[in-house]
């Protein structure tokens, strides 16, 4: 099989397409022929060692794949080979083959091409759990999405107002704030041009925003804790600006605000039942046509590092999915 390989921690060029052995699905793993596997901004800072966790080397990067069982490992019952699937793996997606852990592997819904399936499950599984089990978010709350045309920045505006609440979107052009106004953002501030504490104060009438998605951190981290409400929940999900920042203690003591970690993928790992309940419900809206990935673009395996570098530019609104 055809495989994505990073041997040195390094830019998108430094990747090779190589010629691997064929893989084989240990207990509760199932081996998936992929066809589509979504891009995600953390994909940029894994192949430069920059990620919170760096693989051994060398490894085949990617985690969010679509495709169809080929054979399925001892003690899987819930899926057969043939089976058209999604699922996520910590790493390994970028190629033609993949072992994926049963309990991170889902039957594809009917209504989804591969590339959607490819879309969906990191994007939309990350946003669900930071708004539903770490920000508890409730109908009538103000939500303020940073990043919020990214893959994770446009579920969550979706998933937040599906959820009921109002939602403020920020992000750094005009084309990328009328996506999210598309995707249900009632309210926009383009923080390339506005000075973001001062605008989330004037949107909410001083009030502030009661939850902080944030995948981006970098300057506007502050700047948002700044206008958070009372009892506010700051989600740190990402650092999709390259930087993680510094947070003066002071300002949780003063708005009695919450800092709230987001590890999605390890959630998934450590809690695979919830998960699959999350999972439940996500497919159940999108089958009746609440929830739409938007595709950016798509390309072929052997332009990955093409890929990768859009991503890295920020010229991405949504989601780059890899077609195998």
């Amino acid at each position: 099989m055809k495989a994505i390989r990073c041997k040195e921690f390094g830019p998108p060029s430094s990747l090779v397409l190589e010629e691997m052995p064929g893989l084989k699905p240990g207990a509760n793993e199932v081996l998936v022929a992929v066809k589509a596997c979504g891009i995600n901004f953390p994909d940029t800072l894994i192949i430069q060692g920059l990620y919170q966790f760096k693989p051994e080397l060398p490894f085949t990067p990617g985690s969010d794949i679509a495709g169809v069982i080929k054979e399925v490992g001892d003690d899987v019952g819930h899926l057969k080979v043939g089976d058209e699937v999604f699922g996520f793996v910590f790493s390994g997606g970028f190629a033609e083959e993949v072992v994926v852990p049963s309990n991170t592997c889902f039957l594809k819904s009917k209504k989804m091409n591969f590339p959607t399936a490819a879309s969906f499950m990191v994007a939309y599984g990350t946003s669900y759990h930071a708004l539903k089990d770490r920000a508890k978010l409730s109908e009538g709350e103000t939500l303020l999405v940073l990043g919020a045309s990214g893959g994770v920045g446009l579920a969550a505006v979706e998933l937040g107002k599906l959820m009921g609440a109002k939602v403020i979107a920020a992000a750094s052009s005009e084309d990328k704030l009328q996506l999210c106004r598309e995707y249900g953002a009632d309210l926009t501030i383009n923080y390339s041009k506005e000075d973001l504490k001062s605008e989330i104060k004037k949107l909410t009438g001083k009030k502030g925003v009661d939850v902080i998605y944030d995948p981006v951190g970098g300057e506007y981290s502050e700047a948002a804790f700044r206008a958070i409400a009372w009892e506010g929940r700051f989600l740190v999900v990402g650092f999709a600006s390259g930087t993680i920042p510094k947070l003066p203690m002071n300002l949780p003591l003063l708005k009695t605000g919450s800092v709230v970690g987001v590890f999605w993928g390890d959630f998934a790992m450590r809690n695979p039942k919830q998960n699959m309940e999350n999972t439940a419900t996500l497919m159940k809206w999108f089958d009746k046509g609440m929830l739409k990935p938007h595709i950016h673009k798509t390309y072929e395996l052997k332009y990955t590092s093409r890929a990768l570098e859009e991503m890295m530019n920020r010229k991405v609104r949504g989601k780059l999915v890899l077609e195998v």
